[in-house]
C-alpha cells in the first residue's frame, strides 16, 4: 500500500510508511480530504481548488464540481453516485464519475439553513463531512461546519435535520454502522446509535473539547483533541493536545503519549498495512506500534489535514 498525505500545500505520496521517496504529486493548495475511491481503485482529493481524482495517486484530474472549494467527497456503495460537499454549503452529485454534476437543491430547504455560518469562514458554512454506509445505500449523512448534522434517506432528494443534541461546529462524521456515527466537533465528541435522533456526549470526563476527526480500527476508537480552537494554539503551550483511545465505543477513554511537541495536534488518521497512522498540524506522521506506543515515521513540509492508503 502507498500513503497519500493531504496538506495545506497539496498531496504528497509515499511508498508504504517509508518517507525515503516521499514526493508531492498534486499542487492544488489546501487539501481538506483525501480518501480511497474503491470504485476505481484510486483516490479522491477534496481541495480548495476543486475535487481531483487519480487512479494511482500520481496523475490527477479535476472533476469540475460547480463550486471549486470542495471540502468532502464520497462514492455511494453501489459505485454509481459520487457526492461532493462544498463551500458555501451545497451537496452535489454525479452519476457519471464526475463528468457532470447536479446540485441537490433539497439540502438548501432545511429549516436551519439561513443560520449556517461563522465569521471565521467569510460568514458562510461548508459541508465538512459526507458519509454513506454499505448497508444503507440510500442514506447520506452530512456534517456542516457550522450547521450541524443532516440526513437524507433518498440519496439526497429530501433532507432531515439531526442537529438536536450535537454541537453545530461539525468537523467530521465517522460512520461506524448503519445507524451509528461519531461526530467530532469544535465543542465535544458525540455518538448516535439512531441516525442522529439522539446524541450522547463522550468527552465529559476529558480535559480537551476541540476535536477534528475520530477513527475506528480493530475495535479501537481513536480521537485527538485540543483544549480550545486554533486561534489559541500560539505560544509555548501550543495546541496542548492529546491522543485518546477507547475499546468500548467511546464510553471510556485512555490518554496515550506521542513523541510530538506541545504545538502539535493529530488532525488525520488512516490504516496502512495493518497499522494505524496519524498526521499532525506540523507535518509529523506517527504510527502505532504493536505494543500500543506511538512512534514518528516521517515528516512532510506542511500541516497534514487528511490521510489515505491506496494500492501502489
Amino acid at each position: 500500500m502507498a500513503l497519500l498525505i493531504g496538506t495545506r500545500d497539496g498531496v504528497f505520496r509515499t511508498s508504504g510508511a517509508s518517507f525515503e521517496e516521499a514526493r508531492q504529486v498534486l499542487d492544488c493548495g489546501r487539501v481538506l480530504r483525501v480518501r480511497r475511491a474503491d470504485a476505481t481503485d484510486g483516490a479522491l482529493a477534496a481541495t480548495q481548488t476543486g475535487l481531483f481524482h487519480s487512479t494511482r495517486g500520481g496523475t490527477w484530474t479535476n472533476l469540475g464540481v460547480p463550486l471549486s472549494e470542495v471540502y468532502s467527497a464520497t462514492f455511494s456503495p453501489d459505485r454509481d453516485r459520487l457526492y461532493a460537499g462544498t463551500h458555501p454549503a451545497h451537496v452535489y452529485v454525479s452519476t457519471d464519475s464526475g463528468a457532470s454534476w447536479r446540485d441537490l437543491v433539497g439540502f438548501q430547504d432545511l429549516p436551519s439553513r439561513e443560520r449556517w455560518h461563522t465569521p471565521r469562514h467569510r460568514g458562510e458554512a461548508h459541508v465538512r463531512s459526507l458519509g454513506v454506509h454499505p448497508d444503507a445505500p440510500e442514506r447520506v449523512v452530512v456534517g456542516v461546519e457550522v450547521g450541524g448534522v443532516h440526513v437524507s434517506e433518498d440519496r439526497g432528494r429530501t433532507w432531515e435535520e439531526r442537529r438536536t443534541g450535537v454541537q453545530d461546529d461539525v468537523h467530521h462524521l465517522l460512520v461506524l454502522g448503519v445507524d451509528e456515527y461519531v461526530a467530532s466537533t469544535g465543542g465535544g465528541l458525540y455518538r448516535t446509535r439512531d441516525v442522529g435522533l439522539t446524541w450522547t456526549r463522550l468527552d465529559d470526563d476529558l480535559p480537551h473539547t476541540y476535536f477534528r476527526e475520530a477513527y475506528d480500527h480493530a475495535g479501537v476508537l481513536y480521537a485527538a483533541a485540543a483544549r480550545s480552537p486554533p486561534p489559541t494554539w500560539g505560544g509555548e503551550r501550543g495546541a496542548d493536545a492529546a491522543i485518546y483511545e477507547s475499546t468500548d465505543g467511546g464510553d471510556t477513554f485512555e490518554r496515550r503519549d506521542a513523541p510530538v511537541s506541545p504545538r502539535e495536534f493529530v488532525l488525520a488518521w488512516t490504516e496502512l498495512d495493518g497499522q494505524v497512522v496519524a498526521g499532525t498540524n506540523e507535518g509529523t506522521v506517527l504510527v502505532r506500534a504493536d505494543d500500543g506506543t506511538w512512534e514518528q515515521t516521517g515528516r512532510v513540509p506542511s500541516s497534514i489535514a487528511s490521510l489515505a492508503a491506496i494500492s501502489r
